[in-house]
């Protein structure tokens, strides 16, 4: 029986699996708001004890650069420890990850329906790919082609420093710095992200906010009432924010299958992937992505697709518990 765990910055996924014949079996699942517990062990504890399960083995995907067993969540005040969480659930070793490694163990864990495709590529495309899921904050990493197989590895990549090619991504990145010690594409390239973008955007314009608008930012969260008036067209602003939004995205992501020399695929997971589909699907962000100067034949071989599946990070925890068992 193996515990398994997708632990992100707005909300922890926790869930049983039982391996049969090296296939996971789902056996229980919940979600919870991760702010309302104070620590992950908290919530584990919970969730074993409200289904009177017992774990041989456990696997948390974390939100954060994992080191020594050891984590300081980034959009969480959880500091995680193997060894301690192992003591907790008595159990004799837990194995944290970072939740984008894990989003890349779930990928062969998926069928053709849990994805969409952006980019059909070359056919038979082969090598190394990567992940890139912009969420509660923007996750990358990377999948190493060994000529048989891919190995999945952690990486920060979503903290490195936002680059604008523009005129106007330089003044988005003009307003972010009179707010920021910092900008990374994370402060560009999130559910935050997109607010920051529409507030630069509002500034530029100085436009009054509709009284609706601030309502639905209000009860909903701005992220969520900015992408949904983008796609409805219930507001050019929003619109133009969500676009701006996608073309950074599709940029990005282009960076990263450089660095990664990622001729097998990239894909696109998060939460707000799915969300925008439609923006995704419209041609901005495989315009930025293949806008690689003289690579730009190299870009649009690379087959890209949205994951759809919210589960990927659950089952690559889950995947990586069964591919390695605790000694």
């Amino acid at each position: 029986m193996i515990l398994a765990g997708d632990v992100g910055g707005t909300s922890t996924r926790l869930a049983f699996f039982e391996e049969k014949a090296r296939r996971l079996v789902p056996i229980a699942e919940d979600t919870v708001p991760s702010r309302d517990h104070p620590s992950l062990g908290h919530a584990a504890r919970h969730f074993l004890a409200s289904h009177s399960l017992r774990a041989t083995s456990a696997c948390f995907g974390i939100a954060g650069p994992v080191k020594g067993g050891r984590v300081r969540t980034t959009n969480l005040p959880w500091v995680i420890d193997a060894a301690e969480i192992a003591g907790e659930l008595g159990l004799r070793s837990v194995t944290l990850i970072n939740d984008l490694e894990a989003n890349a163990w779930g990928l062969a864990a998926l069928g053709d329906e849990d994805f969409a495709l952006l980019n059909a590529g070359e056919t038979g495309a082969r090598g190394n790919a990567g992940v890139i899921a912009a969420g509660t904050g923007l996750g990358e990493a990377g999948l190493y082609w060994d000529g048989e197989s891919h190995h999945p590895f952690a990486c920060e990549g979503g903290h490195t420093d936002f680059a604008p090619r523009d005129p106007k991504e330089a003044g988005l990145l003009r307003h972010l710095q009179t707010r920021f010690d910092r900008v990374s594409y994370e402060r560009v390239l999130s559910g935050p992200g997109l607010h920051n973008i529409y507030m630069f955007l509002s500034d530029e314009r100085g436009e009054p906010e509709p009284a609706w608008l601030a309502e639905e930012m209000r009860t909903r969260g701005a992220p969520a009432a900015i992408a949904d008036a983008g796609l409805a067209g219930r507001s050019g602003l929003c619109a133009e924010a969500l676009d701006l939004f996608v073309a950074i995205y599709g940029a990005e992501a282009g960076n990263l299958a450089l660095k990664m020399m990622a001729t097998g695929g990239m894909y696109v997971g998060g939460g707000i992937a799915p969300r925008i589909l439609p923006r995704l699907t419209s041609g901005l962000f495989m315009e930025a992505f293949t806008a690689k100067g003289r690579m730009a034949a190299l870009m649009a071989a690379i087959p890209v697709r949205v994951v759809l599946n919210d589960r990927a990070a659950l089952l690559g925890a889950a995947r990586h518990a069964m591919l390695h068992p605790a000694a």
